[in-house]
C-alpha cells in the first residue's frame, strides 16, 4: 500500500464475506456482492415496508416495482475526505431490469452501519438475486468541503431557465 494511498479499513460481519475489488486492472470500480445466506432483507412495496426473510436458497426475488436494501455483509470505514460511489453493475440494468433509485448512493466516511445496496426492480417480471452474486461496484472519490456563505449571486452567463439551458 502506497504512502499516497490511504486504506479502507474493512470488517466482514459473517464468515464468507467477499472483499470488494476490481475485475481488471482498468476497473475504476470495486465490485461487490450481495450476502443474502441467513439474512432478512428490507423490502418495500407500494410504499409499505415488510421484511423477507431469504431462505434455504440463498436468493432474494423481488416483485416489480419492489425496492430492496440488499446487505453486503461487511462495513468498512473509508478514509476522511473519500466517499464511495454506489453503482449497479451495468449488466444489473440491462439483462435484469434492476435500478439503483439514487444512483449514485453516497457512502460517507463516518458511515458505522453495514453497507448495503438499495435496487429496484423496473422490469414487468420478478428478478431473483443470489447469495455471492456480484451486484454492484464502488467507485471512490475524494471531495472537497467549503463554507456556504451568505451574499448576492450575480448573473455570469446568459443562460438562464434551468434544465435545457444551453439548447
Amino acid at each position: 500500500m502506497s504512502e499516497s494511498q490511504p486504506p479502507i479499513v474493512f470488517e466482514p460481519l459473517h464468515d464468507g464475506v467477499v472483499t470488494p475489488r476490481r475485475a481488471t486492472d482498468g476497473a475504476a470500480g470495486s465490485d461487490m456482492c450481495a450476502f443474502l445466506r441467513g439474512r432478512t432483507v428490507r423490502i418495500w412495496r407500494d410504499t409499505a415496508e415488510h421484511s423477507q426473510p431469504i431462505g434455504g436458497d440463498d436468493r432474494l426475488t423481488l416483485e416489480p416495482a419492489d425496492v430492496a436494501l440488499v446487505p453486503l455483509g461487511f462495513r468498512a470505514r473509508l478514509p476522511e475526505g473519500y466517499e464511495a460511489q454506489v453503482r449497479l453493475r451495468s449488466s444489473m440494468a440491462l439483462r435484469r431490469g434492476l435500478i439503483l433509485p439514487n444512483a449514485p448512493g453516497t457512502i460517507d466516511a463516518d458511515y458505522p452501519d453495514e453497507w448495503l445496496v438499495m435496487t429496484r426492480n423496473i422490469s414487468a417480471r420478478p428478478v431473483t438475486i443470489g447469495h455471492g452474486e456480484r451486484i454492484a461496484q464502488i467507485i471512490l472519490q475524494r471531495f472537497a468541503t467549503l463554507e456556504w456563505q451568505h451574499g448576492v449571486v450575480t448573473r455570469s452567463t446568459d443562460r438562464t431557465g434551468g434544465l435545457g439551458s444551453t439548447g
